[in-house]
């Protein structure tokens, strides 16, 4: 399956650039082609979309609008997470079909709504340090939970009671809506709920959201294609000259994935959004009242990822 879809990408994408003649592209997009090189294989092998590593890059150093990026990364995503997506189901490898079916859904009006409501009205600045406060303040919470003593995992996705259920609906809207601003967001908030709240083992939550964020993204470049028309020609290109490169490094993310230690994997993931962090702070040079506004976003998140801790961590003591 995986075969064919890559087969079938390809023969359109060799078809396009010889009959338009744009090999060029390569050339003058070499810096994209790179970035997306990394960006595809986080991608697949993390709960980040590629928008994760390509949008701060996009955005802050070579200095791209923050909706060109943000649409790049659907268009992009649409193609890379489409192969790891059909790389994960072909290699049969474990997901949580359960959160899939729960979470898609609320992440779709979210991102619906986000795009109408949300994403209009957020200044380029503002976008660029708040994509990267909160990721910081993941990677923080999580390599916290990693050096817990005792952590007991599950592999599948448990509703004990209304309120779990209404939490993963709400962590999907909110996600949404998060991924209409940056191109992704719904497959980090929803990932942290399953590992920190519900102790779902890494390596199923990472597949899991994937496919969600697959599935969310191919939807958010449709609205921007044909819906809003707004997708630039410098997106475009941008787009046609990365697709042969992300059909294969998503893939080999989620393969290196699936074959990583946990603990490893873990210290790889959480280690890149301290760095994403404190780089854009060196490069943005923020004023402090946007530092504030960082600060802010890093404690708020880091309290109620805290809140989201305290019943997960009364049922392990429970359970010893």
């Amino acid at each position: 399956m995986y075969t064919v879809y890559v087969l079938l990408v390809l023969c359109i994408w060799l078809g396009y650039m010889s009959k338009t003649d744009s090999w060029y592209l390569l050339k003058t997009n070499f810096q994209i082609i790179i970035t997306m090189v990394f960006g595809a294989f986080i991608a697949g092998s993390s709960p980040e979309g590629s928008s994760a590593i390509a949008y701060p890059i996009f955005t802050i150093l070579l200095d791209i609008s923050t909706d060109d990026a943000r649409n790049f990364a659907f268009a992009i995503q649409s193609i890379g997470m489409t192969a790891a997506s059909i790389f994960i189901l072909s290699k049969k490898i474990k997901v949580d079909w359960n959160y899939i079916k729960i979470v898609t859904p609320s992440g779709a009006l979210g991102l619906i709504v986000g795009m109408y409501l949300v994403a209009p009205n957020i200044e380029a600045s503002t976008a660029k340090l708040s994509f990267v406060s909160l990721w910081f303040a993941f990677g923080l919470i999580m390599i916290r939970e990693n050096l817990t003593k005792v952590r007991n995992t599950n592999d599948v996705l448990l509703i004990r009671k209304s309120n779990d259920l209404i939490l993963l609906l709400v962590a999907g809207f909110i996600g949404g809506v998060v991924s209409s601003i940056f191109g992704t967001g719904i497959n980090m908030l929803t990932f942290c709920i399953l590992v920190v709240f519900f102790n779902i083992n890494e390596k199923v939550a990472t597949p899991s959201s994937i496919i969600i964020m697959t599935i969310e993204t191919i939807i958010g470049f449709t609205w921007h294609a044909f819906i809003f028309s707004d997708i630039s020609d410098k997106s475009y290109t941008m787009w046609l000259s990365a697709i042969p490169f992300v059909i294969f490094f998503a893939p080999l993310g989620t393969y290196l994935m699936y074959k990583m230690r946990n603990l490893i994997y873990n210290y790889f993931l959480y280690i890149i959004f301290i760095i994403q962090y404190f780089g854009a702070i060196i490069v943005l040079r923020p004023s402090n009242s946007k530092l504030l506004l960082s600060f802010g976003i890093i404690l708020v998140s880091l309290l109620l990822f805290w809140l989201l801790l305290k019943p997960s961590e009364s049922t392990k003591r429970s359970e010893v």
